[in-house]
Parts: structure tokens; sequence; C-alpha cells
């Protein structure tokens, strides 16, 4: 796959381009061509132009037709492109086509969006979740990529990465195969990795700690909330897809109870279905937490379309019957008045915050300790204190409120989870 990440010189400027097939996709097609330039922007290249094109008649080989396509590739030279970026999907032989048209390099929005993850991924998780999705990328596209694999290829006199060529064996049929052994070795390492996040999750529920998950829009301000929430200090900052590593913390309730939070990675418009699949692991998250926190940018201008991609992608996980809190933040941005009215129609019940000022913030904590209401119980109890087995239970898996000594017994308030509520029931004052 072209890297831009690791051949930065290779592109430089681009020019975009956006194909609508009706005349009601027009609108929808700028907003999406809006959002690529930032993606492309958080990867260093310099825009240089836009396009949005009608076509009538898709076309096989070109998306649009081959006088169009000539006229395209004829307007990216004269703006000195090296590049075109195609918001829509391309084909592998689209993809060919386009490059030996124009004698340049075409990305489409999901190369794109895997070069970007591949830049920001931090964790084995991450990198290797980002590794799978970039080789099933790849495999269609060899071809294109035969001249570059082969002059990187060593070992064994011929290539390949040290693959023996067999009889009539062509050097693409090698790394086809190489790819597909490498795509095999990278889903069981994700399964072990998997595997490990699931005896974590079982310890955590054998604690009986309660789980929320933070979804939302890429750069709604996810990562911020929950520094502002937990005291932490992940990385945060204004740009897309910052977040790709799943980061939990702990929180304390006001009624004592503790609350894991856990950070995902944002969604964008036309997430590309293979990056939903490879990133399931981090994303379990959000399908297994108790509730979910849906952040959304109040600021933004494109709340609404943001919210049901982010319902979309969660759905597609599974996890859209969810128990959910709308947070709008970043309400301190937002200066109209008339504004913040339409957000509160749109969204009934959507709790404003900004986690840069912390406004709204204990409203929303108290919020998350409703939610949990049932899982504990304000509870009295008189206990011996020869019975140190039983205050020190009390003390270990609930919070102690008040504590008094009446002759040889302890009288202890606490929050108790309902889990060891049997537990404790002959020593409960009435």
């Amino acid at each position: 796959m072209f890297e831009v990440r690791e051949k930065p010189d290779m592109v430089e400027k681009a020019m975009l381009v956006g194909f609508c097939f009706a005349k009601s996709e027009e609108e929808e097609t700028q907003l999406l061509l809006a959002e690529l330039v930032e993606l492309v922007d958080s990867l260093g290249i310099e825009v240089v132009g836009i396009e949005l094109v009608r076509v009538r008649d898709r076309n096989k080989g070109f998306i649009c037709g081959t006088g169009k396509s000539e006229e395209l590739v004829e307007l990216a030279k004269a703006r000195e492109c090296d590049c075109i970026i195609f918001d829509n999907e391309v084909s592998p032989m689209q993809q060919r086509n386009w490059e030996e048209l124009a004698d340049m390099t075409v990305l489409d929005r999901e190369e794109v969006i895997l070069d970007i993850f591949a830049k920001r991924a931090r964790t084995k998780e991450a990198r290797l979740q980002v590794s799978l999705a970039r080789m099933q990328y790849a495999l269609p596209r060899m071809a294109r990529m035969w001249g570059h694999l082969d002059r990187e290829g060593g070992g064994g006199g011929s290539g390949g990465g040290g693959a023996s060529r067999g009889m009539g064996e062509q050097q693409i049929e090698i790394d086809r195969r190489l790819a597909r052994k490498r795509i095999s070795k990278l889903k069981s390492e994700l399964e072990d990795v998997r595997m490990q996040r699931s005896t974590q999750r079982k310890e955590r529920q054998s604690n009986n700690i309660a789980t929320a998950a933070i979804v939302g829009y890429t750069n709604a301000g996810k990562s911020t909330l929950l520094n502002k929430l937990a005291g932490s200090d992940i990385m945060e900052a204004d740009m897309l897809f910052a977040t790709l590593d799943p980061t939990t913390r702990r929180i304390e309730l006001e009624d004592g109870q503790d609350l894991l939070l856990s950070d995902t990675v944002g969604f964008v418009r036309n997430l590309p279905h293979r990056l939903i699949e490879s990133f399931k692991a981090t994303l379990e998250e959000a399908i297994l937490a108790d509730f979910l926190i849906h952040v959304l940018d109040a600021s933004s201008d494109e709340i609404v379309e943001h919210y049901h991609t982010t319902k979309k992608v969660l759905a597609e996980l599974g996890a859209d019957d969810k128990r959910f809190i709308v947070v709008l933040n970043k309400v301190d941005r937002v200066t109209d008045p008339a504004i913040l009215t339409g957000l509160r129609a749109d969204f009934p019940g959507a709790f404003e915050t900004s986690a840069v000022t912390g406004l709204g913030l204990p409203e929303l904590t108290t919020r998350f300790t409703d939610l949990l209401a049932d899982r504990v119980k304000k509870l009295t109890y008189r206990v011996p204190q020869a019975r140190g087995d039983i205050s020190g239970l009390i003390h270990r898996e609930g919070k102690v409120l008040e504590t008094e000594y009446e002759g040889n017994d302890i009288i202890l308030t606490a929050i108790i989870p309902k889990n060891i509520e049997g537990q404790l029931e002959e020593f409960l004052v009435e």
C-alpha cells in the first residue's frame, strides 16, 4: 500500500474529487468533501482543489465517463498536484486506471483513513488492528504495488520477503500468498488480544464494577471529557482520530460506587466496514458497557448528521439498544441563543457541558449515579467487634459512610452492592 506517513515527500499537493449520482445527493457530497479536507489535512497534505462531479451513468472503469476523467486529470496537472483523492470508494481496477491515466498517486477515502489510523496507533492492539485493515485493503490492489513490493523483497534470491518461488509462479502470486499468510497471523494475534481483554473484563465483572463507554463522532471532545471526569491525562487534541487506543479510568460516584469509564475511537461518516470489523476488539467496551455516554460537539454545524452516524455504527456493532446519555459538549463555544434553543429541541434531555471549563459535569455524574442506583443500597448494620470478617467485607466491598460504637458492637452505615446483601442479612438494622 502507498505509505503517506513514511514517504511524505511523494505527496505534497492533492485535488479532492467527490462524485454524486443524483441531485438530492449534492449537499451530502459537499459535506463529505469538507470532512475529507480535514482528513487529508491531518496527513500534512495540501489541498489545492475540490471538485464535485455529477455523474448520470456510473462507469466501471473510472466511475465517471472517460471524457470527464481526462478533464479531471488535466485539471489536477494544471494545479501541479501529485495526488488525486476520491471521496468515493474506488475499486482496485479503477485505481489502476486512474493512476495510468494521470501518472500520479490516486487514493480514496478509505486509504486516507487507514493512513491516519496507522499514524495514530500506539498500543500493540491498535497497531494489529490497523495492520489487519491495511492488509485486507491492499490484497486486491497488489498488481498496482507489484513493482514496489518486488524491489523491497529480499532473500531466497527471488524477492517476496524470502519466499521461494515455485515453478511458473509469478512474483505477484508470491506476494499475495504472503499477504494472506500475514492476514491469518494478524487475525490470530488479535484473537489473543481479545482473549486477554475478555479475562480482564471478567475480573472487573467479578468485582461487580459498573462500566460505561464514551462514544461519539471524532473530535467531539471524548478524551477531554474523560480527562476532566477522571483527573487523568489521556492524549487530547483538536484533530480527527486523536484517540485510537481504548483507555479506561475509574471514577467514584456520589453514592460511593466505582464506575469504569472507557474512551473509544471516534466515528466518521462512511467509516470503512473493514475498520469496524478490525476495531471490534476496541469497541467491545461499548458493546458490553452498562450504559453509553454519547458525546456531541454542540458547536458543529453537522451535529445531527454526526449523531446519526454514531448511532448507525453502534447498530452495526449490536450496541444500539443500550441505555445512553446524550452530552452536548463544547456549549461554551455556542454564542447564539437561537442555536442553543434548536439543540435543546433536537436533543431533549441532553446534558450541556464543557469538558474544558467543567460546566455541567457535576450534573452529568449525578445522572451516572441515578442510572446505577439499582445496583446498590444504603443500609445500616450492627456487627459484633469479634466479627472482623463481616466488618472487613463491608469496608472492602461497600463504602462506609458512618461508624459508631455501642458496647461490643460496631454500627456501620454503608453503601452496599446488591451482590453481597445476602451475606450481611443477619446483621441488618431494620
